[in-house]
């Protein structure tokens, strides 16, 4: 066989090869599809959990919270006995009245500028008497050191008035820390949320920290999982858009499904090599009045 005719035996079977290999892809012996991400074990979490607490010692005079009550933001939970407080706070605000009277009070600036002036005009007419001795010296020195009184008397009038404004900023701020006393003894929901658990009782005695109620938010919940870092290297970032599936049981035609982004990537993995992710979605109501979606349940997580 020429050398001619070897070249002419190899490009056939080149090309017999690449045939053969575009026909078994195209009729799926060899398949390479990008793998879809799927978070492994997702569940649904509180973002919001909290004890509300008493922030002072003393009695349970008021509890006006139920579990399963639905609570806003700034309604008043509880108060703890505040007669002691309100006593305090009364006093100090007529503390505060009488320190602003005396630091808006200038009687007294007023009659030593007039004291002033008058002394000025005394001493004046006694030193033209003295110059036509018509009295003696320490009668004319006598009224020359009234006049530097008087002056220094407007000096000591103003110091007096400082001193009685910065008493009014002290009285004003104590005022101001009874009436914060006061507002302590009432315990305030710090967010819209739920009442999952009622912990204190009315008439009870409460420690500062002891837990009054729980209360959890549920218009807003957290879909939390994990996924292989190592497989799915960099296609999983904060920011992401994803689809999330929550069941409410292990059907998937009951599943409620919502578009979120993906709130947080751990930077840590795990020993199994997977970082925890997760993304927060809005909670609806179903036409009971209860939430659709509640902590607890199994959910997915597909990165789109």
């Amino acid at each position: 066989m020429t050398q001619k005719q070897s070249l002419a035996l190899a490009f056939a079977l080149l090309s017999c090869s690449a045939w053969s290999s575009t026909t078994w892809s195209q009729s799926g012996g060899i398949q390479d599809p990008v793998q879809r991400v799927v978070a492994e074990n997702c569940s649904v979490k509180y973002i919001r959990n909290v004890n509300i607490p008493s922030e002072v010692e003393g009695k349970l005079i008021e509890l006006n919270l139920e579990e399963g009550m639905n609570i806003s933001a700034g309604d008043v939970l509880a108060i703890v006995d505040d007669t002691a407080a309100k006593l305090a706070l009364e006093l100090k605000k007529a503390e505060e009245k009488e320190a602003m009277l005396n630091a808006d009070n200038d009687v007294n600036l007023q009659d030593a500028l007039n004291s002033e002036e008058l002394a000025q005009a005394e001493a004046e007419s006694f030193r033209e008497l003295y110059e036509k001795s018509a009295i003696p010296y320490y009668e004319m020195k006598k009224k020359d050191l009234e006049a530097i009184r008087a002056k220094l008397r407007i000096d000591l009038a103003q110091m007096q008035k400082k001193i009685a404004e910065a008493q009014y900023i002290a009285k004003r701020s104590e005022r101001e820390i009874a009436d914060y006393e006061q507002k302590r003894r009432r315990v305030l929901a710090p967010f819209d949320g739920y009442v999952e658990n009622r912990i204190a009782q009315q008439g009870e005695w409460v420690q500062p920290g002891s837990p009054i109620a729980t209360l959890v938010q549920l218009d807003r919940v957290r879909i939390e999982g994990v996924v292989n870092a190592l497989e799915f290297k960099g296609r999983v970032r904060a920011g992401m858009p994803i689809r999330v599936r929550v069941f409410a049981d292990s059907s998937d035609t009951q599943a409620y499904e919502t578009d979120a982004t993906v709130g947080f990537v751990s930077s840590e993995l795990n020993l199994r090599g997977q970082v925890r992710v997760w993304a927060d979605i809005q909670n609806q109501k179903d036409d009971s009045g209860a939430w659709i979606v509640k902590p607890g349940m199994q959910a997915e997580i597909v990165f789109e």
